[in-house]
């Protein structure tokens, strides 16, 4: 009886990168998390960042691929295992996922903590050049948004008011709530901790309307920029 022969170093390293290949040809989250670590080193060496801060980003970044990467081994160990709807398959992927989502929270409060001094002061002056507008402002912004987003809806005859089209009204909106707190709280201490929160949630609510087929990428993307131009339009404007 042939005795099978352990795989030598340097198949090993093979099969270690070819699974590394493929885990980014077949999965966009990947690429999302590979170019996101690029940027994120990228301005952090612009930033002047530390030794250590470098070394806690970069064991962030390695945190995050790794949920990743494992993640993607699940998913196809499971659905080779099963060849029908099974609970546990699900509970499986799904605790696979949550992996991946604990990995990515804490990705982001490093980054945080690491970037937020730094991005706080150099954004502080540009910050501060925007007229101090009143808080009515805000209301007006959000109404003139959805009126440019619906006469535009109107001329292209493309989704409705409130579903589907260019551009997203749902994203118009979120985006120019972001640039109204972050313009209304310019002398507040934690104003970056709050626009950052609040910018947070403004891509959340993208994501979704790109996640449920409502609005393609395009269609949030511009909504998003209408909203916050208008809104930074009108409070430079008539604050």
């Amino acid at each position: 009886m042939k005795r099978h022969r352990s795989p030598s170093l340097f198949q090993s390293f093979n099969h270690a990168t070819e699974g590394i290949v493929h885990a980014m040809r077949t999965q966009r989250n990947l690429w999302i998390h590979f170019a996101v670590a690029a940027v994120v080193l990228v301005a952090a060496v612009g930033f002047g960042a530390t030794k250590l801060e470098l070394a806690v980003l970069l064991l962030a970044i390695t945190f995050v691929l790794v949920a990743e990467l494992v993640n993607t081994a699940v998913e196809a160990a499971v659905d080779v295992a099963s060849t029908s709807f099974d609970p546990l398959a699900k509970i499986a992927k799904d605790i696979a996922a949550g992996a991946v989502l604990v990995a990515a929270l804490n990705a982001v409060a490093v980054g945080y903590l690491v970037f937020s001094g730094e991005v706080a002061t150099r954004s502080s002056r540009f910050l501060t050049r925007l007229s101090d507008a009143p808080a009515e402002l805000t209301l007006v912004a959000f109404t003139v948004t959805v009126i440019i987003v619906i006469a535009v809806k109107a001329y292209t005859g493309r989704g409705t008011p409130l579903r589907g089209g260019l551009p997203s009204g749902h994203a118009a909106v979120a985006f120019a709530g972001w640039m109204a707190v972050t313009l209304i709280l310019d002398d507040s201490p934690h104003r970056f901790l709050i626009s950052s929160v609040a910018f947070i949630m403004a891509l959340l609510v993208a994501q979704t309307r790109v996640e449920t087929g409502v609005h393609s990428t395009s269609e949030v993307a511009s909504g998003a920029v209408l909203g916050a131009l208008v809104t930074l339009f009108l409070f430079q404007a008539f604050g």
